[in-house]
């Protein structure tokens, strides 16, 4: 299908709210305007919905290679895609890890025939793979990834000169995962003292601990700093790390960026209670004070993205103790329409999402000619009807898992169609998978 032509759309772009319709051809936005009366393979009356630019999503673990048990390239770039996620940036913790250019580029072929929605893939950073990191192409490549503490996976580095030497010489943007390996240590050998294989979800963010994300952040902050390095700290949890992060630098000059996540917007230790470890993650949710601040840091762009952290563990491994269950749970699906609620709670605009997770994503990562409905720029779109109520069942999650943390909440809006790269992924409730996304490129 080489042309759309989308009419009487509501279209949030840009900090404005307009009508008019989207003439998409070749996989491109070709004219904007009002009335257009062009010739398209396909027209989409978009009467009543409002036309998003399609979500970029810069921290997801697809689990291909070596963990496809749990989830592969497929089986989530459709959820995400089913969620108005056009485009995704994917960790390199998967098995093997993703430490040379070779398993690198491997992910990429994968994805090349896999993915329907656009894709990139981190370097990932480890003790003993400097010089592979430093042959990392800009253009093609995301960004590094370090784990400053060890989520899922075993990519620790915790070697000090080592990550003095990737933060000093790395070619383009770091991304970390922040917790003091060390604080979590002492804290779990301290709860594992008073209540042996007892110890309980509830428990997790006293175990994986603010002061041990925040010990960590601090010190990310402080490296890039010192090395003037292009920095990016992902999944903030707490309060306090909101304090680390300027609001008075245009996001084009800020040198060091932060994130936010569905969960740890929307989560809080309140819901151990009832959601136990399917609500388990790394970093952990915290207390209501910490989600409360951390929507404020989004509001007044102290944090500059919000995204998913999308990790997918099987339903038997969740429901294992919680010593034995993994962290982590599948969020793409759901991730735009729990913003959408949050737009319903009047707690953010529907300008403010589009700017956290399309368009800030595009500019602070240099995606190529994506993230904006502008003429010229790919068409990754997303349309919504903001008045039509989903249910989440797990009949209805496309995550391999088979799971979903907003099991029985009823969503306020809901997404009526995706299209990526010019082409229709998914309308109405059903996917479209004759096109394939796109490899993303960036402007370095």
């Amino acid at each position: 299908m080489s042309s759309i032509l989308i009419k009487a759309a509501t279209i949030v772009n840009e900090e404005t709210i307009t009508q008019g319709d989207i003439y998409i051809k070749n996989g491109f936005i070709e004219k904007i305007g009002t009335g257009l009366s062009a010739v398209a393979d396909m027209e989409i009356n978009a009467e009543g919905k409002y036309l998003l630019p399609g979500c970029i999503d810069d921290q997801v673990h697809f689990r291909e290679p070596g963990l496809t048990h749990k989830a592969d390239i497929f089986t989530e770039s459709r959820a995400a895609v089913a969620g108005g996620i056009t485009s995704f940036m994917e960790m390199p913790n998967t098995v093997p890890n993703t430490l040379t250019q070779e398993l690198l580029e491997q992910k990429y072929q994968l994805a090349s025939g896999k993915s329907l929605a656009n894709y990139s893939f981190y370097m990932g950073a480890a003790n003993d793979n400097l010089d592979e990191v430093l042959k990392t192409d800009t253009r093609n490549v995301c960004g590094i990834k370090v784990f400053m503490g060890s989520s899922t996976g075993n990519m620790l580095v915790d070697n000090a000169s080592t990550l003095e030497a990737i933060f000093a010489n790395s070619p383009m943007l770091i991304a970390t995962h922040c917790e003091d390996e060390e604080t979590i240590k002492k804290n779990l050998e301290e709860y594992k003292a008073r209540y042996g294989d007892a110890i309980t979800p509830d428990m997790h963010p006293l175990i994986r601990s603010a002061e041990a994300c925040y010990k960590s952040s601090s010190f990310a902050v402080a490296l890039a700093k010192k090395h003037g390095t292009r920095l990016h700290i992902l999944h903030i949890s707490t309060a306090r790390e909101t304090e680390l992060f300027a609001n008075n630098v245009p996001l084009t000059e800020k040198r060091i960026t932060a994130e936010a996540c569905i969960h740890h917007l929307w989560f809080s230790d309140e819901d151990y209670a009832t959601k136990g470890n399917w609500i388990k993650w790394n970093p952990a949710v915290k207390t209501a004070a910490d989600r409360d601040a951390i929507l404020q840091a989004v509001l007044d762009n102290r944090i500059d993205v919000i995204a998913t952290d999308h990790a997918p563990h099987t339903i038997a491994e969740k429901e294992k103790p919680y010593l034995q269950a993994p962290s982590g749970g599948p969020l793409v699906q759901h991730a735009l329409q729990a913003m959408l609620d949050l737009y319903h709670q009047q707690k953010i605009s529907l300008e403010q999402i589009v700017r956290k997770m399309a368009h800030n994503p595009a500019i602070l990562f240099q995606v190529e000619k994506r993230g904006f409905i502008r003429e010229g720029y790919w068409a990754d779109l997303v349309l919504v009807d903001l008045d039509k109520k989903e249910t989440v069942t797990r009949e209805h999650v496309l995550s391999k898992c088979g799971w979903s943390p907003f099991e029985g909440h009823t969503f306020q809006s809901s997404v009526s169609h995706t299209i990526v790269s010019g082409s229709l992924a998914y309308a109405n409730g059903k996917l479209i998978e004759g096109q394939m996304g796109k490899r993303l490129t960036f402007e370095r």
